[in-house]
C-alpha cells in the first residue's frame, strides 16, 4: 500500500495517509476541514521484509513425497583422484 501526502490549502497542514490505491483520495483536512491537495512524492522505494528475499525466491522447488531427490555429487572421488594424479606426476619427475 502506498503512502499519500496531502497539504491543506487553508491552514497549510501537511499530513500523510497509508491506504490502498483503490481507496478514494482525501478531500478535507483533518485539522480545519479545508480542501486538501495531494502532493506528488518520490516514495520510499521497495522494502523487503521477512526472513530474506533471496532465501524465499531462489530456493529449489520441493519434490513430491515418494520421489527420490538426486544425490549430491560426492567430493571424496575428486580428492582421491586428485591425490592419485599428484603422486603419478611426482613419480614421473623422478
Amino acid at each position: 500500500m502506498p503512502t499519500y501526502e496531502y497539504e491543506c490549502s487553508r491552514c497549510g497542514h501537511l499530513f500523510e495517509e497509508f491506504k490502498p490505491m483503490s481507496a478514494p483520495p482525501r478531500k478535507r483536512c483533518p485539522e480545519c476541514r479545508g480542501k486538501v491537495n495531494r502532493l506528488i512524492s518520490g516514495g520510499l522505494g521497495i522494502v523487503f521484509k521477512g526472513s530474506g528475499f533471496y532465501a524465499n525466491d531462489s530456493r529449489p522447488k520441493k519434490q513430491e513425497a515418494g520421489s527420490e531427490a538426486p544425490a549430491p555429487p560426492s567430493d571424496t572421488g575428486k580428492s582421491e583422484s586428485a591425490g592419485n594424479n599428484s603422486s603419478t606426476l611426482e613419480k614421473d619427475k623422478t
